[in-house]
């Protein structure tokens, strides 16, 4: 606590800095308007906290998964699963309560079914990836009661591009895991037809690792251990990949407004790491996963519909998804398949107070899992909403609001049907200062209907190495979320502090029983009232700039304290520690360096059935140099991660002392642009 509390000091002395040096920028600077794209009410500024990576940025922090590109975001750590899947955590809170989205639609995969299933979108493909961080419900429903992470991909073109045709591609080389990835897109048009194709493919062995797999307080824990399972070092068993992503889309646009088509396609097979135990005769090794998904989205998009609306967005994304877990001697261990769809219509008014949306979501699942580790059974899910967000702006402050009303209903093949009624509101401020100063006040209730895995469970989960029991009488998730927001931006600072406070009721969670089952310990859904208390802060700041030459220095911390309200021990499990860092950007014409560090607490808070987790250290340096070559241009790429070769434990991960995060890294490769 006592490193908790220093940090938080120097994050407080920082932005007292920045008061300071306030008073001596030009009084005339005007603040950059940032759009966030997964709100249709954001040219204004939020009173929620958000993050947004595009441009060089995003094109830099790009990783193996969507959860490794965002973790070194304040307020966001990533509960890992190896290298080829992981899923962020925003505030605390991750699984169903945080919704990946991609333009908007649910990724209609199974990731959220357990940790070890891979998130459909490809990283290296986004154009623009945003985060909403706290309840997103209103918009998303029940799912988003953490938070939203929105991919932008471009498939569906809105606007004719300035171009004929333009591009690129880039490929890089991981010496780490002898890793090779190669993606690009191409964006076009026709006439008054647009059309985007792009592809990943990237593939990559058994990463190196700093020392053993097992973290040292597993290997003591452990009486007795086969030999080559206490020895087993230097690489992570289980975690080679093998993913193929193409896609292709089009749009007829014109005046009033555009009709687009998208398909995409996903071919993957993945290794699942972890401390997979072999019975006697058994063929050893780690079991893998291959998955195919093929996607199909709609977009239509018209302006001024009619009356005092002036857009109609419709989006339908539709779904056929399967893999099969396999265990190493071939055979099929269990069957996942699940087929879904998602419409979600937007109509945006403005009248002369008030501008809103009116909108209505409808989600529909099929999902099913068979076979002998099958663990949850086939359960179809509809989550129907309809909701209503507006803004209006006053002398001295913005105000939103907003309400949703939803039913989600549960019809498993084994088990009785459940049906619930969520419902949410919110109320928020956005009141400017003098100087670039701001302060976004954002207060909601929130409610999350249990998913099927919740209520169903009832079996071994050999990727976690639990058994698993859901409860069929869980209740709705109510949440109580209050946020304020410090933000200044002017001339060469950009800066923002969050502090959150959660009070839920009924908060679903796994608890140890101490029994086991299959020879496996006993995991239990249950429902106890919690309360999350947490902050995140950001500052940046230009400090030189002229002539294509400029220097930017960045800080950033976060922590998150969490508590059930029960006797005894009452911590909440797989909490995330807190984290504290600082970053380097300098552009020198056509050179740029990249300088961050990243110091990731210990984690000793745990529940009973968790080990505590030490901390550790993360350097990352990255160079780049752009070569113009005609109208295109060429950018050489090198970069190098954890390069001090730390052993990196993430405490959110389900397999965290069995599977480290990978050891030293070195990536090179060329990005081609035109």
């Amino acid at each position: 606590m006592k490193m908790k509390h220093h940090l938080l000091g120097w994050v407080m002395a920082t932005l007292s800095s920045i008061a300071v040096g306030a008073e001596q920028e030009d009084k005339d600077q005007v603040i950059e308007e940032v759009i966030v794209v997964a709100h249709p009410l954001s040219a204004e500024g939020l009173a929620q906290p958000t993050a947004v990576l595009d441009g060089d940025e995003l094109e830099r922090k790009k990783s193996y998964n969507i959860g490794a590109t965002l973790a070194q975001e304040p307020g966001i750590h990533i509960a890992s699963f190896g290298t080829a899947t992981s899923r962020p955590v925003i505030h605390g809170l991750s699984g169903p309560r945080v919704r990946i989205m991609e333009d908007r639609i649910d990724t209609l995969d199974v990731s959220v079914t357990s940790a070890d299933h891979a998130i459909s979108i490809e990283p290296f493909i986004a154009e623009r990836i945003e985060v909403l961080k706290g309840s997103s419900t209103l918009l998303y429903g029940s799912g988003a009661i953490g938070g939203v992470v929105d991919v932008h991909t471009g498939r569906i073109p809105h606007e004719l591009p300035d171009k004929p045709i333009s591009g690129g591609i880039q490929t890089l080389f991981n010496d780490n895991n002898d890793g090779n990835t190669t993606s690009g897109k191409l964006n076009g048009k026709i006439g008054d037809f647009a059309w985007h194709l792009d592809g990943t493919w990237k593939d990559g062995n058994d990463y190196e690792i700093p020392g053993f797999a097992e973290s040292s307080a597993q290997r003591l824990s452990e009486e007795e251990e086969p030999e080559e399972e206490v020895e087993a070092r230097d690489n992570l068993a289980g975690s080679d990949y093998d993913f193929e992503s193409t896609s292709g889309g089009a749009s007829f646009i014109g005046d009033w407004g555009f009709i687009g088509l998208a398909v995409s396609q996903i071919d993957a097979d993945y290794g699942i790491p972890g401390g997979h135990g072999h019975e006697e005769g058994e063929e050893e090794g780690n079991p893998f996963i291959e998955l195919e998904q093929t996607r199909f989205d709609f977009e239509l998009g018209i302006r001024e519909p009619f009356g005092n609306f002036s857009s109609l967005n419709v989006r339908l994304g539709m779904n056929d998804y399967e893999h099969q877990e396999i265990e190493p001697n071939g055979e099929i261990a269990s069957d996942f398949s699940n087929e879904a769809w998602e419409l979600r219509t937007e109509l945006t008014y403005n009248s002369e107070n008030w501008d809103g949306v009116l909108g209505l979501q409808h989600n529909d699942r099929e999902f099913s899992v068979t076979g002998e580790e099958a663990f949850v059974p086939p359960v179809d899910s509809t989550d129907t909403g309809i909701f209503w967000v507006a803004e209006r702006s006053f002398e001295s402050f913005d105000l939103e609001t907003g309400l949703r009303l939803g039913k989600v209903e549960h019809q498993p093949m084994i088990g009785s049907n459940k049906d619930f009624t969520t419902s949410s509101a919110s109320l928020g401020f956005v009141i400017p200062w003098d100087n670039g100063w701001r302060i976004g006040l954002a207060g909601d209730v929130s409610s999350r209907a249990p998913v099927g895995e919740e209520l169903y469970s009832n079996g071994a989960h050999l990727a976690t190495n639990t058994f698993e029991i859901g409860d069929p009488n869980l209740d709705n998730e109510v949440a109580l979320n209050m946020a304020v927001t410090l933000g200044y931006t002017k001339g060469p600072w950009d800066s923002a502090i969050t502090i959150y406070y959660t009070q839920f009721r009924d908060l679903i969670f796994q608890q140890a029983t101490g029994e086991q089952m299959a020879e496996l310990p006993v995991f239990e859904y249950r429902q106890e009232d919690a309360t999350f208390v947490g902050l995140d802060a950001e500052v940046a700041r230009t400090i030189y700039e002229v002539d294509g030459r400029a220097v930017a220095v960045r800080a950033l911390f976060d922590f998150v304290s969490a508590e059930l309200d029960i006797s005894g021990n009452d911590n909440v499990p797989r909490l995330p520690p807190m984290k504290a860092g600082v970053g380097v950007t300098a552009v020198l014409n056509s050179f740029n360096l990249n300088f961050d560090y990243l110091y990731v607490g210990e984690q000793d808070d745990v529940t009973t059935s968790e080990f505590r987790t030490d901390s550790y250290n993360d350097v990352q340096v990255s160079l780049g140099w752009k070569m113009p070559i005609g109208r295109a241009s060429i950018e050489w790429v090198l970069a190098g991660k954890n390069l001090l070769d730390d052993e990196q434990r993430h405490h959110s991960s389900f397999i965290k002392d069995f599977a480290p995060a990978p050891g030293r890294t070195i990536e090179a490769g060329l990005r081609l642009i035109f």
